[in-house]
């Protein structure tokens, strides 16, 4: 079921179903190569003892390290399966979480720093829901905070006139396309995966944004750009890059 601003709660898409089986299937991202810098990035941001509001805490992927690391960690998520599967682990019953829709949900307190990883800005299926979300980082933050976001530079480049779909996975398991629709800026990512003879078929629906639009969100919400990278690792972000992170800092005028 979906809430008004297209983001789905645990009865849809992010449900029991796929918690259950979230970490396997992203086993990629959980791995210390990928965590390890990501970590690192965000507590530089938010210092010693600072406080850190995760939009889409998931399972703790970046949560449980985070807070390991002494930054004090509050999550936000609409599905309770998968904050179950957080609470389940090592330190997990440790980091608050608040259950609710990240575009608009308050917590209590002031934060150095509010974070959106792993596309997740794109599971806000309409322009004013992902304005709301900029405006809902920017209101929990102190004068000169943080809020980064990683998402994916969209590929319509890699369409060819005529060609919706652009496959992002095929092997002897598993197949993943997402399909573009130029015209409402939405985009649809499709899984099929074959076990025992057995296939599964699981279609999610994101809008996709660009990173000029994103920057002014964020004027919108009182913050201005302060970094853009291709990676967690602080690479050059390129007209080639086909993902960035990005820090956008509070004014001290909001």
């Amino acid at each position: 079921m979906a809430d008004e601003n297209g983001y789905v709660d645990e009865d849809g898409y992010f449900g029991e179903a796929v918690a259950a089986g979230y970490d396997a299937s992203s086993a990629e991202m959980f791995a210390p190569r990928v965590v390890g810098p990501t970590v690192e990035f965000l507590a530089g941001l938010a210092g010693d003892g600072g406080r850190a509001l995760e939009l889409g805490v998931g399972t703790g992927r970046i949560a449980l390290p985070l807070a390991g690391r002494g930054v004090r960690v509050h999550g936000v998520d609409l599905s309770r399966a998968m904050v179950e599967r957080l609470r389940a682990k090592p330190g997990g019953a440790a980091v608050p979480v608040t259950i609710g829709d990240f575009a608009t949900t308050r917590v209590p307190g002031a934060f150095d720093l509010a974070y959106l990883v792993f596309n997740t800005i794109m599971n806000l299926t309409s322009q004013d829901a992902q304005v709301d979300c900029f405006r809902t980082a920017a209101a929990h933050l102190v004068p000169g905070g943080c809020f980064v976001v990683e998402v994916v530079v969209p590929e319509l480049r890699r369409l060819p006139p005529g060609q919706e779909a652009v496959p992002f996975r095929v092997d002897g398991r598993r197949l993943g396309f997402d399909v573009y629709d130029v015209a409402t800026q939405s985009v649809s990512s499709h899984h099929v995966e074959v076990a025992d003879g057995r296939g599964t078929y699981l279609a999610i629906p994101f809008r996709y944004v660009w990173p000029a639009e994103l920057d002014l969100m964020a004027r919108l919400a009182g913050m201005r750009l302060r970094e853009r990278w291709s990676d967690w690792e602080r690479s050059a972000f390129t007209g080639e890059s086909r993902q960035h992170v990005s820090v956008w800092e509070k004014t001290g005028a909001w």
